[in-house]
């Protein structure tokens, strides 16, 4: 799969992720939104490009290292991700239900986009 091609499907998907938050800002439902969401947004919209661009990069070169490279990048984004939560939680302090929600919104979203996009990729070249 074309690497431009996987970074403009992730633009738009990020641009679609930050309709509702946007939404929630301008009707004054603001509260629904931690203290720099846009922060997080940014960190889990980063991590998770480099996620997949690093396994599509693993598997353009060595096909045969393509499970490894997705089980180590998820590795590491879960670390990355966990490291980043104890921070923001210790510097911040955010009401947790808010946080909660918001989180799960971000990554298991986010998480989605990056296992539909490889699954997909693989999945095309199964069938060569």
């Amino acid at each position: 799969m074309n690497l431009y091609k996987v970074l403009l499907q992730f633009i738009i998907f990020s641009a679609l992720l930050a309709v509702p938050p946007i939404i929630l800002t301008y009707v004054e439902n603001g509260y629904w939104l931690v203290t720099d969401f846009w922060g997080v947004f940014i960190f889990l919209a980063v991590l998770t490009l480099m996620t997949t661009m690093a396994v599509l990069l693993v598997q353009q070169k060595n096909s045969e290292m393509y499970g490894q490279a997705f089980l180590a990048a998820t590795t590491f984004k879960l670390l990355a991700t966990l490291v980043f939560i104890l921070i923001f939680i210790k510097e911040t302090k955010p009401l947790k239900i808010v946080f909660m929600v918001d989180f799960m919104y971000l990554y298991f979203l986010n998480m989605a986009f990056e296992i539909y996009g490889l699954l997909r990729n693989l999945r095309n070249q199964n069938s060569r």
